[in-house]
């Protein structure tokens, strides 16, 4: 069940500090939004269960697939369209194997509100690159998911977004920092717009880039503030992995 708190201005680290998520109210809407230190922290996506090879689907069992490695999961979101199947739309790396492939055509849907954009995870940094850069430049991804559409591109609002749009819903999505030190991993606790929602990461948290992953099926894992989204089984999602501790 989705919530949020009376949104002062709360930061409650997550276990061993690995992940930063704060509630907060930024014109007239909350969110919570998590920032994670990607040249420390494990972050990865997941997909499937390497056993099974079937699709994970929830937080749950990518704790239960952690347990026996002697890790937990830190934080999770989910991070990606998918087919009715949870395979994934667009390109999907996972341990620097290919999945799925990149797809650089418009088309229906948010997927296909061109730019669209590869989240990219490698050794010491995260960063977020529109797709049509991501194909030219190559990036060695340890692990990459493609959404759409991009929320700020260099600095900029996606060109089609509407400051007086009506469409409003539930919306995740990720900004990276210039030097893909830092990821700003949020969640809007109500709907928003487009606009609204990419404002927050160009003007709030001054982000060069950032992507929409979904709204509607939107979900956070985030125990250091005692959130645990569930409902229908999910595509790619996103998360934090430590250590576990006794």
């Amino acid at each position: 069940m989705r919530w949020f708190r009376a949104l002062a201005f709360a930061v409650i680290a997550s276990p061993a500090g690995a992940v930063e998520c704060r509630d907060e109210a930024y014109r007239g809407a909350g969110y919570t939004i998590c920032e994670v230190d990607a040249t420390h922290e494990g972050l990865r996506l997941f997909l499937r269960d390497p056993d099974t090879d079937k699709p994970l689907g929830s937080f749950t069992n990518i704790e239960r697939l952690l347990e026996p490695q002697g890790m937990r999961l830190d934080f999770a979101m989910n991070a990606g369209m998918y087919h009715q199947d949870r395979a994934p739309v667009g390109q999907y790396v996972e341990a620097g194997q290919e999945i799925s492939r990149v797809i650089s055509s418009d088309g229906p849907g948010n997927f296909g509100l061109l730019p669209n954009g590869v989240f990219c995870i490698r050794e010491g940094r995260a960063d977020v690159v529109e797709t049509l850069r991501y194909l030219r430049e190559k990036p060695l991804c340890d692990y990459a998911t493609q959404s759409g559409p991009m929320l700020v591109i260099d600095g900029a609002l996606h060109p089609r977004f509407l400051p007086d749009s009506d469409s409003k819903y539930v919306r995740n999505g990720v900004g990276t920092s210039e030097d893909g030190a830092r990821a700003w991993f949020v969640i809007s606790n109500e709907p928003v717009t487009f606009h609204q929602f990419g404002s927050l990461f160009r003007d709030h948290l001054k982000t060069p880039q950032a992507l929409y992953f979904d709204g509607n099926i939107s979900r956070l894992y985030a125990p250091g503030i005692e959130r645990f989204d569930g409902g229908f089984p999910m595509g790619p999602m996103v998360g934090v992995v430590g250590a576990a501790t006794d």
